[in-house]
This record gives C-alpha cells, structure tokens and sequence, in this order.
C-alpha cells in the first residue's frame, strides 16, 4: 500500500464539476486580475472568520510582509517571532528592513510566552505569533502582555484556518491576521493564495492599496508597496472549496482521534497538544527514533514529513544575526524529532489503519536500533 503524506487530486476529483465551471467562467469573462470573484471571495470569508476587513493577496508570506508595512515596521524595529516555524515568518519580518527577534517555543510547538517577555526592548514593535499545525497559540496571555507594552500582535495562521482560540478564530485577535491558502493548507488554492484580515480601518486602507503598488487610484502611488494581487481564478478556486473547509476541518479531527487513541500507550512517541480550537494541518509526533523511523514508514510505503530540520536563527540567510547553537534548546531538540504522519480529509480509515499498523509494529519490536 502507498500512502501519501498529503493528497490533493482526491479532494479536487470530488470537486472537478464545480472547479471546472468557475475555471470556465473566468476564462470567458477575461478580468483576471482582482475580478469579481475576488472580491466575493474577500466577503465570504470575512464572513467565515467575522472580521470587518479581509483582503486576498498573492501569497502567505507576502500578507506577513504587508501587515507589518501597513503598521509602518522597518529599519531599526525589532519583531519577535518563534524559533521553529516555517522561514517566512522571520524572513517577512527582514524583507521590510527590521529584525526578527527569535524566541524558543514550548513543546506544544508554539511561542514560549515567558521567553517572549524577557527578549522585549524599546525596540520592540511587534510580535507574531504562529498557531503552527493548526494548534492555537495562548492568545489570552499574549494579548495581555502585547498590551502592557503597546506591541502590536500580527498571527501567523498560515496553517490554521479555521482554527479557534476560546471559541474565537484565529487570526482575529490581534491587530491583523495572515493566511495561506498553498495547497496543502486546510483550505489551499491550486496554487499560492494567501488573505490578510483585521477589524481596524485605518489598516485594512493601507493592505488594500499596498498589494496594488501602494496606489489607491490607478497610477497615483501614495505608499511604497508591492504588486501582490490575490488571483481571480485561485478566488473562484476557493470560493468552491470554502463551503467544504467545516467538513474538512471535523475530517481531520476524526483523523487525529485515531492516532491518539493509536499511539496513546505508546510511551516512546510525543503526540501533539489535544485541544478542542485545534485543526490539526499536521499531525506531528516527536521521537527520539525519528530517522529509523522514518525509513521504516518509508520501505512500507509510507509518506511523512519533517516540518523543520533546522530552527530559523540556525538557517545560513540569519548567521549575521549571531545566535549559537544551545540557545534555542527546545527548538532544536524539535528539528531531531518531529516527524508529520499522513493526514489530509480524504484518507481513508484504512489507511489510516496500515499506517497505524506499521507505527505500533515499529515502536513493539524487541532490540531495535534506538
């Protein structure tokens, strides 16, 4: 059996009629950039998350970028930001011409708050937080401190939509919040995608003409911006699939179950933080027998994922910043351990069973290598 760590022809095969007429219908109408299934995209999902304000953008790690333009963050300013995470979190931060500041995360994965109050100077101007794999970082605490300080906090909810921090989305608590619909995300595009929202409109001014040249009429440029236009066929993409993103999301709940009950006796694996505003975009284990582990998935035909081998201040681009290996002790023992299972809507329970099968064959074998 062959079991991929994420699939997305499935989804797309259920979905082929709907895809192809939206397809059909921007090809014929020809206003392909910022037409007018963007902007029924901007209000449907605002509407999902209730937020005033939400503009699409060519991609994630732009609508991080744009947020911290729009809050005027540059040369001279310090963000803090996690220690383990995808690149564009800190890199984001660098291409507006401030400086990341990194912080160690706890072992749910996400920002260490105690941490983040000790690394806070009068430099500081904000923080983003990354509600990484879909767990919800600790808003209540952050937001709290944010406020003590006068930072503004910018979520990371790249891999979260749909995610929920006491009952509120993620990506609506802070000042301004930023998505990414690649593909593998909870709800992807058919390519790259991604959306900023926030409830303040004096900010939601400043996206909406930054992703266009910083022009709020043609040709008139008043702010020093980008050309990160959300595509009019990626929104009637993802104005099919968003009616589905609930369905999805309690699919990969269900998924998620099972390998807690599966693993749950199993004490040679980590399982992720159970919490019930989680979305679960991976499922990530940690185990000390990661790489055997992984090759012995992978000779069973098993896909997983490393999400990440190297902790940001450890990545060749940051090395100026002059951190050292052993400051960032929780992260880095994270990049030797994680390991993502398969887990995507569409895999089906056996599967999931063949795969939960090898795991607990591979952690019951007497004398194996650790």
């Amino acid at each position: 059996m062959k079991i991929p760590s994420f699939e997305t022809s499935r989804q797309h095969e259920l979905l082929n009629e709907n895809l192809t007429e939206a397809f059909q219908k921007v090809l014929l109408h020809g206003n392909y950039i910022l037409g007018e299934e963007v902007q029924e995209f901007e209000t449907r999902i605002a509407r999902y998350l209730g937020v005033d304000f939400a503009f699409g953008v060519a991609n994630g790690s732009d609508a991080l970028a744009l947020a911290l333009q729009a809050l005027e963050i540059g040369v001279g300013d310090e963000v803090i930001v996690p220690a383990f995470t995808f690149f564009a979190t800190a890199s984001a931060v660098s291409r507006v011409g401030a400086t990341p500041v990194f912080v160690d995360v706890t072992n749910d994965y996400n920002l260490d708050l105690k941490a983040v109050k000790q690394k806070i100077t009068e430099k500081t101007k904000a923080i983003i937080p990354v509600h990484l794999f879909g767990l919800p970082v600790r808003m209540g605490e952050l937001l709290k401190l944010a406020a003590e300080h006068n930072l503004a906090i910018i979520e990371d909810a790249a891999q979260a939509m749909g995610s929920t921090y006491e009952f509120d989305p993620v990506g609506t608590l802070g000042e301004m919040g930023c998505f990414s619909f690649f593909p593998t995300k909870n709800l992807g595009a058919l390519g790259d995608a991604g959306l900023v929202v926030t409830n303040r409109a004096d900010l939601a001014e400043k996206i909406k003409m930054l992703r266009v040249h910083g022009a709020k009429q043609k040709y008139h440029h008043e702010l020093l911006g980008i050309n990160s236009r959300l595509d009019t066929l990626q929104a009637a993409f993802l104005n099919v699939k968003l009616p589905s993103l609930n369905g999805w999301i309690a699919a990969r709940r269900k998924l998620a179950a099972r390998y807690y009950t599966a693993l749950a006796e199993c004490q040679e694996v980590g399982l992720p933080e159970e919490h019930e505003g989680h979305t679960y975009n991976q499922f990530t284990i940690t185990t000390q027998k990661r790489n055997e582990l992984r090759d012995f998935l992978e000779k069973a035909g098993i896909s997983t994922t490393i999400y990440y081998p190297l902790t940001l201040p450890q990545q060749p681009v940051f090395t100026a910043l002059g951190y050292h290996n052993g400051d960032f002790p929780v992260s880095e023992r994270l990049t030797k351990t994680v390991l993502s299972l398969p887990l995507f809507p569409e895999l089906t329970e056996t599967e999931q069973n063949y795969v939960v099968g090898k795991l607990q064959h591979f952690f019951s074998r007497k004398g194996h290598r650790s």
